[in-house]
């Protein structure tokens, strides 16, 4: 990689890193949560549904904001609004006010994905790499939250860790600030003055260009990603916390929740998967690498209940795998899109992904809640099971099309 390549792919490693920071130590809370305001599994996880939903709601106009505007200034943006949502669920005494500071999170993290993508399908030469370090970098965030959260709230209550959380954003803004890099790099010809997005209409046109080709089938295997990994990771905790295996342990006068610490181990496997994604997607087809993941996420949601039936071992090895094969198919899914998207529209195009996987997606939380609330873990997992199946039969199809290439 050269200077600017890692220039900016360092900055948009450490927007990456916070968006994932905050977005799954949200399900650490909610433990909590469901004991503090009272509430069932069904009606916090419309709630955390609908703030995950924002940051999915919001990326299409991200999106076309990337395509006009600095993704520098945008990702900032992002980093400032997640901190200042954090610190209104820091201080959230009721429902109510805990709903909001979701909902700023979520418009605010919203800006993320389709700016920080498009940046990156824009800017880096070496594409593959770039997407595999963002994606390493994002499994820190991920791995780091829960982790820190579980830590932290072994000492403090869930507010005052909260605002705690809000330090790791301001570092990262202080050193964000200090990159310089050309956000053109790769595509020279997507330069500002050819996308501005002037008018509505032009909006329409442009969405128009996208869904009349191949990427109508990326942006349906986005919503069945996203129904997958919301279903999965927003109860993930919850799940395992009523596990025999896992019943709370005291050590020092403190209370510790061994399920929190397995769930964080899960997110740091996911890191290694990002990183290979990303890898495997310059070196082979990136439809056939999608369709290989999918396949074995199918299987993970088949056997993952009855492996945590079987005892520690078994879960812990299907536990990794769920955290490798889930976070490797984000940068195969960017892979392909950056392949059938023309640069002109692609923060539009990562726009209309990061709407169906984190806002269609999203119902995956809301549906996860009440899967359990009426059902059993083992339901919910045939469900995202299902998802994926799907997703499977889609990413064959590409493969028997004549798939157009960008390079």
């Amino acid at each position: 990689m050269d200077r600017n390549d890692r220039a900016l792919t360092g900055f948009t490693m450490l927007g990456h890193a916070m968006f994932h920071t905050y977005e799954l130590v949200i399900p650490i809370f909610i433990v909590i949560w469901l004991d503090e305001f009272g509430v069932t599994a069904a009606f916090l996880g419309l709630v955390v549904g609908i703030s995950y939903g924002m940051t999915g709601v919001g990326a299409l106009p991200s999106g076309a904001l990337s395509d006009r505007f600095s993704s520098k200034a945008l990702i900032i943006v992002c980093m400032v609004g997640m901190g200042l949502g954090f610190i209104l669920i820091s201080m959230a005494t009721n429902v109510l006010l805990l709903t909001a500071g979701l909902l700023l999170w979520g418009a605010a993290a919203s800006i993320y994905h389709p700016s920080g993508l498009a940046l990156i399908s824009r800017g880096a030469k070496e594409r593959g790499t770039s997407f595999a370090y963002h994606g390493l970098a994002g499994n820190v965030g991920v791995a780091t939250g829960p982790l820190l959260g579980a830590i932290l709230l072994a000492f403090f209550g869930w507010r005052s860790v909260a605002a705690l959380l809000v330090i790791p954003v301001a570092v990262a803004l202080l050193i964000a600030f200090q990159l310089e890099f050309d956000e053109t790099a790769r595509d020279e010809a997507a330069n500002a003055d050819d996308n501005q997005l002037e008018s509505f209409g032009q909006f329409v046109r442009n969405s128009k260009l996208l869904f009349t080709g191949g990427f109508v089938f990326v942006f349906v295997i986005g919503n069945l990603y996203g129904l997958y990994y919301r279903g999965v990771f927003t109860f993930l905790p919850d799940i395992l916390a009523g596990l025999p295996l896992f019943d709370p342990m005291q050590l020092y006068g403190r209370t510790f929740e061994p399920s929190q610490y397995v769930y964080s181990g899960l997110l740091i496997l996911g890191g290694a998967g990002q990183f290979a994604g990303g890898k495997l997607v310059d070196r082979y087809t990136p439809e056939y690498v999608l369709v290989g993941t999918f396949s074995v996420l199918v299987v993970i949601a088949v056997i993952f209940m009855p492996a945590a039936n079987a005892g520690l071992g078994p879960l812990l090895v299907v536990s990794g795998l769920l955290g490798f094969f889930v976070f490797m198919e984000a940068p195969v899914n960017q892979e392909v899109i950056s392949k059938y998207v023309p640069p002109e529209v692609r923060g539009l195009s990562f726009g209309y992904t990061y709407l169906a996987v984190f806002g269609i997606g999203a119902l995956g939380s809301t549906i996860a809640g009440v899967i359990l609330t009426e059902s059993t873990p083992a339901t919910l997992f045939g469900f995202v099971g299902l998802s994926a199946l799907v997703a499977v039969g889609i990413g064959v199809y590409l493969i028997n099309r004549q798939a157009p290439g960008d390079d």
